[in-house]
């Protein structure tokens, strides 16, 4: 495979794959020292600077639906007149597989379960703790967690699609820094964001293979083994490089694509087969709830839970969500070409919030429903969380087959989750350009299989877990500054428009 230099960014690309190399070795070499540093320093940015996280999360949403009102809301990402690159069914299987597909197999039982057994704020394991779990788990996978895409992604695709510059987190700073985003800055700003994306999906593999290896074992016996897991992370490596190297179009489309009809078709099996009266009562009920507490929790005068609890949940998510916003925006910001701003705001806001609630109450509330019939699904979660979803599958007909299909349906979402984020740092170290040289594509996609693999067997996949989560708080500045910039563009074109 010929190495064509001349369509990559050599100061990035180099720059971050010592980074890489470098993180890799200290979490590798001494494990515990590592944890010891990024999980203290996480302790220290969430407690510190959750106001921040909190506050600026808000301004997020705020300032997403801001860009969609008015004459700026009809411009569009890209030449007026331009029709948008993917049809709507690809683009919100593509966006979603994205930012939330993983997450929400592995938190669909458990989180809503874990709030109910065990809440920040009264007695568990009861009606009052069992709706309270629906809302604070719609509260951190709702429209906060989607409006800190929206920005990241509007902005790069604004500034990429429309103003011409390379689609990288380096333009959304030009209204402030103008061409000194080509220099040292921006390569600075994207080789932090190759460095949070590469750690945080390398990690999450790792974790992913861990959950896949648990369905395996209950399914077929498999030992739950770091040589299972290191297999398991291959064949999800092998299937995110093949993806990558087909190309957004043949490759990740279509495997997005695959990934929600299978998804789609657990969910419905789940629905059908279990309680279905009492998820058609809680649905409504619950986005109910998450309306009244939306602007409360999301603007902090009402606290979710204690401090020390809103630091391993609410914070934490927070902090997450913006570490992963220059992936999840590069991505859903490349995939938007032709929408106007309204479309992509609404889509990117509404849709995938939607899709969250469903899912959870239809897996949550169920599991609820079933265990207060029958305990044990509870018990389970509480023994190892990454267990739920088979927990609650064994109490429907057809476990045997319908657990394999969820772990088919995780380990797609891994692999929908590695291509999209190994694509995403592809343009990053090549300059923005759309099409990445294939030889760099292996190089990534690889490379995060093999930093999984070796943390997990070192034993350091914890650590690297909160490093990538650190981020988040340079991000969270970087957002604030994208803001100032994309408010003021937008406002100019909006008046002229008008």
């Amino acid at each position: 495979m010929k190495l064509d230099w001349s369509r990559i960014e050599p100061a990035v690309f180099l720059s971050s794959a010592a980074v890489v190399l470098a993180v890799l070795a200290f979490g590798v070499v001494d494990p515990e020292r590592a944890r010891e540093l990024f999980v203290g320093l996480q302790d220290w940015i969430v407690g510190t600077w959750g106001w921040l996280f909190v506050g600026a999360t808000a301004l997020f949403l705020v300032f997403a639906i801001w860009c969609a009102l008015g004459a700026r809301g009809a411009l569009r990402l890209g030449p007026e007149g331009e029709a948008p690159a993917f049809g709507l069914p690809s683009w919100f299987a593509m966006l979603f597989s994205a930012g939330m597909g993983i997450g929400i197999m592995f938190f669909g039982v458990a989180e809503p379960v874990t709030h109910f057994a065990d809440p920040p704020v009264g007695i568990g394991e009861t009606p009052e703790a069992a709706r309270r779990a629906m809302t604070l788990t719609f509260f951190h996978w709702g429209l906060h967690a989607w409006g800190v895409y929206a920005v990241m992604g509007l902005a790069i695709a604004w500034f990429g699609h429309r103003k011409g510059l390379p689609l990288a987190i380096r333009s959304t700073l030009h209204p402030l820094f103008g061409d000194r985003i080509h220099g040292w800055l921006g390569h600075g700003v994207d080789v932090f964001a190759v460095f949070g994306t590469l750690f945080g999906l390398a990690t999450s593999l790792g974790l992913g293979a861990m959950q896949i290896n648990a369905g395996l074992s209950r399914l077929f016996g498999a030992p739950e083994s770091a040589g299972v897991q290191v297999g398991v992370i291959a064949v999800i490596t092998a299937g995110a490089t093949t993806s990558v190297v087909l190309g957004l179009d043949r490759g990740i489309r279509r495997l997005s694509e695959l990934n929600v009809a299978l998804a789609t078709l657990l969910l419905l099996f789940v629905f059908v087969a279990g309680p279905t009266g009492a998820v058609l009562e809680a649905l409504p009920r619950g986005l109910f709830d998450y309306a009244v507490a939306l602007v409360p929790l999301g603007t902090g005068f009402q606290e979710p839970g204690p401090v020390a609890w809103q630091k391993g949940w609410t914070l934490f998510y927070w902090a997450w969500w913006i570490a992963w916003s220059p992936f999840v925006g590069m991505f859903i910001a490349r995939i938007s070409r032709g929408r106007t701003i309204r479309e992509f705001v609404l889509g990117v806001l509404i849709v995938p919030t939607l899709i969250s609630c469903l899912w959870f109450t239809v897996f949550g509330w169920s599991a609820i429903t079933l265990d207060a019939a029958d305990p044990g699904i509870v018990a389970a979660v509480g023994d190892d969380i990454s267990t739920g979803i088979y927990a609650l599958l064994d109490r429907l007909p057809g476990a045997g087959i319908t657990s394999l299909l969820a772990a088919l349906v995780i380990a797609i979402f891994f692999v929908t989750s590695s291509d999209s984020g190994s694509f995403v740092v592809d343009m990053l170290t090549s300059g923005g350009r759309l099409n990445p040289p294939v030889w760099q594509r292996v190089f990534w996609a690889v490379s995060e299989g093999v930093v999984a693999a070796v943390l997990l067997l070192a034993g350091g996949l914890g650590a690297l877990q909160s490093a990538a989560i650190n981020t988040g708080l340079p991000f969270c500045v970087i957002l604030l500054a994208v803001c100032v910039g994309l408010g003021r563009s937008l406002w100019r074109e909006g008046r002229a428009a008008g």
